[in-house]
């Protein structure tokens, strides 16, 4: 039995939810009995154990799991009968006061808010686009080149040439003995021996690098180091130590050619130049074209965050609160991090978990008023897409259709651009061009 629903809150509730101790305790003793049928025991034969030492051990844990049963059953067709929407899971506790023979339990729970959208036809939208120049793809060649360097003795001669005169200079690797001092003691982490870098990388603080510049094998330079306030090393943050390095071996760098064995070493079988620069070119703006959808989804669902007038349940922050605390400390340790005792309090979640269920709340309502549920196609068609990067797509196809989450996950992301794809159409859009670094500097969270 249900008591009337008690309005608390905008979306909290209460209902009292009770029944005959009898019911609980008839429940109870059948389930003894089932368990008695298996149950074993020192000097007993299985299944002859007296059922006043089965109750004795098992009784407690039956009575938990008959309670919680009649309880949720109980919670679930009151809510039912009462037209609920359960947002999370209800705080059930057990009422002090109930009638005699009865067990009752106070059920605080959260609704799901009605959601009200604006007028989408007066909503401004901004969305950017990009395009993949000549220069793109030489700047993605550069990097390609420097991926696959190769070092050499500088001032040697060589297959390359010598590398120029050999003295330390921006681009060449470096390999150095250094100790460092404050106040003439020796500080934990300032001493190595045999320590290489980039120089001109950034990797070692300014004056590291200047004091190594112009150096020549074999040579030492003492210098003073000012570390900055907020640097990771806490013991010597903010003060001024005094280094010493020695240059034990100086390389200069050599990046391969553009020719084609280097179209070779990037898939191009026959090393023509122009497939390889093609491919870069397909394979840019296939990023290029992920980078814009994402920056346009953000901006659409910054807008509808705008336009919705919603309450967002606390229970639902707090339950994707946990779930994102999680993931980041799994994420943290597949990277190789120690994160055993390292506290992850859901209340640093908070904010963005308030906006996923609040954009989720948003989405939910617009596709079930419009229809925008992904179709089987169109879930094929995404996963088709992403195959295209891939070596054999019929494997991807495999791995998304042979797990229904993984399908979910596919579903869910197609749901979303047929919500972006509605509200552009219904929006008044402005297109802004931007840069292609710009773009690729970017990191739209939406």
């Amino acid at each position: 039995m249900a008591t009337a629903v008690e309005t608390l809150g905008k979306l909290e509730r209460r209902i009292t939810i009770s029944f005959p101790l009898t019911d609980v305790r008839t429940e109870v003793e059948k389930r003894l009995k089932v368990q008695a049928r298996t149950a074993k025991a020192p000097g007993f034969r299985p299944g002859k154990v007296p059922l006043k030492m089965v109750a004795a051990q098992y009784g407690y844990q039956i009575e938990s799991e008959v309670l919680n049963d009649k309880v949720g059953r109980a919670f679930n067709d009151a809510a039912n009968e009462n037209n609920l929407r359960v947002a999370g899971f209800p705080n059930i506790v057990p009422k002090e006061e109930a009638a005699e023979g009865q067990l009752a339990f106070d059920a605080t729970f959260e609704v799901y808010p009605e959601v009200a959208i604006g007028d989408l036809t007066v909503v401004e939208i901004e969305t950017v686009q990009a395009d993949v120049s000549e220069a793109e793809i030489d700047k993605t060649i550069d990097i390609l080149r420097k991926q696959r360097v190769h070092f050499h003795t500088k001032g040697e001669a060589g297959e390359h040439g010598d590398g120029g005169e050999p003295i330390a200079a921006n681009g060449d690797r470096v390999t150095v003995d250094f100790v460092g001092s404050i106040d003439g003691v020796e500080f934990p982490g300032g001493k190595a021996e045999g320590y290489a870098f980039v120089l001109g990388e950034g990797r070692m603080l300014p004056e590291f690098e200047a004091a190594t510049l112009g150096l020549k094998v074999g040579e030492s330079k003492t210098f003073p180091l000012s570390f900055p306030e907020d640097y990771h090393g806490k013991d010597v943050a903010g003060k001024t130590a005094s280094f010493t390095i020695t240059l034990q071996k100086l390389e200069w760098a050599h990046l391969p050619e553009v020719d084609a064995e280097f179209a070779k070493s990037l898939g191009v079988a026959d090393g023509d130049l122009a497939k390889m620069r093609e491919d870069i070119k397909v394979n840019l703006q296939r990023e290029v074209a992920g980078r814009v959808k994402a920056r346009n989804k953000e901006a659409v669902m910054d807008a509808l965050i705008k336009v919705a007038e919603l309450e967002v349940p606390k229970t639902l922050i707090a339950q994707d609160s946990e779930r994102l605390a999680e993931m980041t400390r799994q994420d943290m340790a597949q990277r190789g991090m120690n994160v055993k005792d390292v506290p992850f309090p859901a209340e640093l979640f908070a904010e963005k978990a308030e906006r996923r269920v609040r954009l989720g709340l948003i989405l939910s309502q617009l596709v079930g008023d419009n229809t925008l549920q992904a179709t089987p196609e169109q879930v094929k068609a995404q996963i088709e897409d992403f195959a295209q990067s891939y070596e054999d797509p019929r494997e991807v196809l495999k791995y998304y259709y042979s797990d229904r989450r993984r399908l979910g996950e596919i579903e869910a992301l197609v749901l979303e651009e047929n919500v972006v794809t509605y509200v552009l159409g219904l929006s008044k859009v402005t297109s802004k061009a931007v840069a292609f670094d710009e773009l690729m500097g970017s990191n739209a969270q939406a």
